[in-house]
C-alpha cells in the first residue's frame, strides 16, 4: 500500500512539473514578440500554430525578422519543399514545353536563336565565347529579338563554381535587368560546372526561372524530360569548331585490343565522389585490367593520405594514358566530384567502349543518343562485377560498339560547334515536333545534323537509308545541260552532249538551262531526240542558277553537265551503274588529290596521276542528287544526284556561309573542290574512281569564252588558295584518300570483245 501511495505521488509531481514547463515555454514564446513586433497572423504566409513549432534557444542568430519569417514558414513544409524553395534550380523544377515555353513566338520564322549584346565589362570564357559564336554562325541564329524564338545570354554561365576564376558575381541581378528575361521564358542557360566543395550541389547560384538548361553532369533526379538538354563535359581546349577524327581508321580493326578495361584519374580521399575511385583497386590485376589512381591533387593530400597513396603513386606514374586510352577495348567512366567526367569524350574518340559507373547521370543528348550501342552502362554498387561483364560481351558486339563511339564522336562531339548545333537541333524537334527525326536519323549515320526533317521525315527520301530500308535507287535520270555560251554550230560540243545523253537507257529526259547573254535559239535548232529536250532559261547569269528546284523535273535522279563535257553513251550508262551501287557517294573520272606542304604550312592541291585521290572532279562525275542540291551553289559539270532538288537547296543555303558561295560565283572556280569536301565531311567516306580514261582531258574552249575555267592562267593558284579556305571553315580537312578504282567485268581482259557489256569504252 505504501509503495502504491509513492508511486501516486512521484506520477502527480511529474504531472505537475510537465505542466509548468509548457505554461512557461508558452509564455516565453508570446513574450519574444515584445509590443513592437508585428502579429503573425498580420504576416502574409500566415500559417496557424506556425509559431508552435519555432526551435527555442536563448541565442538568437544574427538574422532579420524576414528571415525568422522564413524560417517559421519552411518548418512546417516537407524536406524536398524546403530544398526546392531554397534552391533556384528547382524553381521551375515541373516545366516542359507545353508549359514553360511559349510556341507562339516560333510559328512565323520557326526555331530563331538570339544572343544578348555583350555588356560593357563582362568577360567570357573562352568556352563560352565558342558556343555564342557557334549560335552566331549557325541557320538559327538572328540578330533581331523580335523574331527570335528562343534566347541566350551573353553572361557566362558556364562555370558557377564560387571557388572558380571564371565565376560571374551578382549573376542573379544582372539576370533579372534583362528587358526580355520574362521570368527566364524562351530562354536557355548553358552550363558545365556547378556547385562547389564540399558537396559539388546542381545549384546555379541563380533563380533559372522558366529557363532551359543545357547542362553537363545533371542528374536524373533535376532533369526536366523535355525540357532540359544534358550536354558533354567538355575541356577548355576542346575545338570550336572541325574536331580531331575518330581514332578507328578501319572497319576491320581487330575487336580485342592489349588491355580490356582501363582507368587513370584522380582518387579522392575524402568528400563527394570518392568511393567508387577508392575501390577500384579491388578489380585492379596489373595486366588487362589496370586501374590506376593518384592521391597527389590539391594542395593538402598529405593531410589525408592513406596506406595506399605512395603505391598508388608510384604505379600510376608508370603508364602513359595516351598509350593506355588507344589499346583498350573498355574504358571505365566513375563519376568525379561531379557526375560527368572528361574521361567520356575521350573515350569516345579513342575508340574505347565506355564503362559508366556514375548513378544517376543522365548521359549527354540522351533524348536522342541510344547509349546502349556504344556504351556499358554499370552500377557502382556493382562494381565487382564489371570485370567479368566486359569479358562476356561478344567480339562481335564490341566491334558494333566501337563503330558506334565514332560514328557518335564526329557527328555530335568532336566540337563545341557540334555540341551546339545539337542541342539547337533537340529544341528544334520539339517546336516543330510533327517534322521531328526518328531515332534512326539520330543514331546512324551520316546523323541528325545532316538530314533535316523539313523537307521531309520519310526515311526512304534519304540515300544513307536504302540499304537498310532495301530500296533501290531511282533507274532512270534528268539531264540538266548548262549552257553560257551562244549556239552557233550544230558540231559544238554542247549538241554532241546533248544526243550522246539522250541515247543513255537510263535518260528520261533532258532540260537545257539557258544562262547565256545571248537569245534563247529558235526550237528547230535543237538536235531532234527519243526524249523530250526542253529549254529553260535562267533567271540570273550565275552558276547556282543551275541547281534551283525546278517543277519541270520529273524524275529523282538528276544529272548534271557543262556544256563542254565530253562523254560516250557507255560512259554514262557505265558511270550510272556505278553510283546506283553506292548513291550516297561522288562517282566519276578525274581524279585529282590533296596533300599537306610542309614547307609552307598550308594545304596543296595537284594534278599529278598517283596511286590514290581524295576528290573525283565533277567534269565527268555522278553522284546523289542529295549532296547535289544539299549545296546548289557548287559547279556540277558532270553530276548524278537523286532527291528532290527543293530540300537540298534548303540545306545549302542554310549550311554553307555566303562567303563561301560569294568567292565560288566570283571566281567561277574550286565548285567541285567544295563539292567533294562537302560530300566527305557528309558521308566520312572517300569518292570512287570507275575506268580511267587516259584521254580524258580538260576541255578549254576559246580564250575569248567566259565560261572557260581552264583559260584563266590564276585557275591553279585559286584553287590552292580555295582548299586552304574551305579546310579552315570546316576546320579541319575532311578529304579522304582512295586507292580503289572500279572497272567493268573483263575490262582489257584477253577476250573477245563482244562478249563484254561497256566494250566501247575500250575503244576510246
Amino acid at each position: 500500500m505504501q509503495a502504491k501511495k509513492r508511486y501516486l505521488t512521484l506520477f502527480s509531481a511529474g504531472a505537475c512539473l510537465i505542466l509548468l514547463f509548457c505554461l512557461g515555454r508558452l509564455q516565453f514564446s508570446l513574450s519574444r514578440r515584445g509590443p513592437g513586433r508585428p502579429d503573425d497572423r498580420r504576416l502574409p504566409g500566415y500559417h496557424p500554430g506556425a509559431r508552435w513549432r519555432r526551435v527555442s534557444g536563448y541565442l538568437q542568430p544574427f538574422s532579420s525578422w524576414e528571415q525568422d519569417q522564413s524560417d517559421d514558414l519552411t518548418e512546417y513544409i516537407s524536406p524536398r519543399q524546403k530544398r526546392d524553395a531554397n534552391s533556384g534550380l528547382y524553381m521551375g523544377k515541373r516545366c516542359r514545353m507545353e508549359s514553360c515555353f511559349d510556341f507562339s513566338l516560333c510559328e512565323r520564322n520557326g526555331l530563331k536563336v538570339y544572343v544578348y549584346p555583350q555588356q560593357k565589362g563582362e568577360k567570357l570564357s573562352e568556352s563560352y565565347q565558342n558556343i555564342l559564336s557557334s549560335i552566331e554562325g549557325s541557320r538559327f541564329y538572328t540578330s533581331d529579338p523580335g523574331q527570335a524564338c528562343l534566347f541566350v545570354l551573353s553572361l557566362d554561365t558556364l562555370d558557377r563554381d564560387q571557388l572558380s576564376p571564371q565565376y560571374v558575381h551578382n549573376l542573379k541581378a544582372k539576370i533579372q535587368s534583362l528587358p526580355l528575361w520574362n521570368g527566364g521564358k524562351n530562354h536557355i542557360i548553358f552550363n558545365l560546372y556547378s556547385g562547389t566543395w564540399p558537396d559539388y550541389t546542381e545549384d546555379l547560384g541563380f533563380d533559372i526561372g522558366l529557363a532551359m538548361l543545357a547542362k553537363a553532369s545533371i542528374s536524373t533526379e533535376n532533369f526536366r524530360p523535355n525540357f532540359d538538354v544534358s550536354i558533354p563535359l567538355f575541356s577548355k581546349e576542346h575545338p570550336r569548331t572541325g574536331g580531331e577524327r575518330g581514332y578507328l581508321k578501319h572497319n576491320t580493326i581487330r575487336p580485342y585490343r592489349k588491355y580490356m578495361l582501363v582507368f587513370k584519374g584522380k582518387r579522392y580521399l575524402t568528400g563527394i565522389g570518392s568511393d567508387t575511385r577508392n575501390a577500384l583497386y579491388h578489380i585492379h590485376n596489373s595486366e588487362d585490367v589496370v586501374l590506376l589512381t593518384t592521391c597527389k591533387h590539391g594542395k593538402d593530400w598529405q593531410k589525408h593520405k592513406d596506406a595506399r597513396c605512395d603505391k598508388d603513386n608510384a604505379e600510376y606514374d608508370k603508364y602513359d594514358y595516351r598509350e593506355m586510352l588507344y589499346n583498350s577495348t573498355f574504358c571505365l567512366v566513375p563519376r568525379g566530384r561531379r557526375l560527368g567526367s572528361f574521361r567520356f569524350l575521350e573515350a569516345l574518340q579513342a575508340a574505347c567502349v565506355p564503362v559508366m559507373l556514375s548513378n544517376g547521370w543522365e548521359l549527354p543528348f540522351s533524348e536522342i543518343i541510344d547509349w546502349n550501342r556504344a556504351a556499358v552502362i554499370g552500377d557502382e554498387r556493382l562494381l565487382l562485377q564489371v570485370p567479368s561483364t566486359v569479358r562476356s560481351i561478344h567480339q562481335d558486339k564490341i566491334l558494333s560498339l566501337r563503330q558506334q563511339t565514332q560514328f557518335l564522336w564526329e557527328a555530335y562531339f568532336n566540337s563545341v560547334e557540334k555540341i551546339v548545333l545539337t542541342t539547337l537541333e533537340i529544341i528544334e524537334d520539339r517546336v516543330l515536333l510533327h517534322t521531328s527525326r526518328s531515332n534512326l536519323m539520330w543514331n546512324s549515320l551520316p546523323g541528325g545534323l545532316f538530314t533535316l526533317p523539313q523537307y521531309s521525315t520519310f526515311l526512304g527520301d534519304f540515300p544513307f537509308y536504302y540499304a537498310k530500308l532495301g530500296i533501290k535507287p531511282s533507274p532512270k535520270f534528268t539531264a540538266i545541260i548548262h549552257v553560257v555560251t551562244p549556239l552557233v554550230s550544230q558540231s559544238q560540243p554542247v549538241m554532241k552532249l546533248l544526243i550522246a545523253v539522250a541515247k543513255s537507257q537510263y535518260c528520261a529526259q533532258v532540260i537545257v538551262l539557258w544562262n547565256c547573254e545571248k537569245p534563247l535559239p529558235a526550237k528547230h535548232r535543237w538536235p531532234a531526240t527519243s526524249v523530250p529536250v526542253t529549254v529553260i532559261e535562267g533567271e540570273s547569269k550565275v552558276i547556282s542558277s543551275r541547281f534551283l528546284p525546278y517543277n519541270t523535273i520529273p524524275t529523282d535522279a538528276v544529272l548534271s553537265l557543262d556544256e563542254d563535257t565530253v562523254l560516250s553513251t557507255t560512259e554514262v550508262d557505265f558511270a550510272f551503274t556505278v553510283w546506283q551501287s553506292f548513291p550516297d557517294r561522288i562517282v566519276g573520272y578525274p581524279a585529282r588529290s590533296h596533300f599537306w606542304d610542309s614547307n609552307k604550312e598550308r594545304w596543296g592541291y595537284t594534278s599529278k596521276w598517283t596511286n590514290d585521290y581524295s576528290m573525283v572532279l565533277t567534269g565527268a562525275a555522278i553522284y546523289h542528287k542529295y549532296l547535289l542540291t544539299q549545296f546548289p551553289l557548287l559547279l556540277l559539270p558532270l553530276t548524278l544526284s537523286h532527291f528532290p532538288l527543293r530540300y537540298y537547296h534548303y540545306l545549302y543555303t542554310t549550311y554553307l556561309p555566303a562567303s563561301l558561295k560569294t568567292m565560288v560565283d566570283q571566281m567561277s572556280n574550286c565548285e567541285d573542290i567544295l563539292m567533294n569536301f562537302l560530300v566527305s565531311s557528309v558521308t566520312k567516306l572517300p569518292p570512287i574512281k570507275v575506268t580511267q580514261k587516259k584521254q580524258y582531258k580538260e576541255t578549254m574552249m576559246g580564250q575569248s569564252s567566259r565560261a572557260s575555267r581552264w583559260a584563266d592562267p590564276d585557275h591553279f593558284a585559286q584553287r590552292q588558295t580555295c582548299m586552304n579556305k574551305f579546310a579552315n571553315w570546316f576546320g579541319t580537312m575532311p578529304l579522304i584518300h582512295s586507292q580503289m578504282r572500279l572497272d567493268p567485268v573483263l575490262f582489257k581482259d584477253q577476250v573477245s570483245i563482244l562478249r563484254k557489256k561497256y566494250r566501247d569504252i575500250e575503244r576510246l
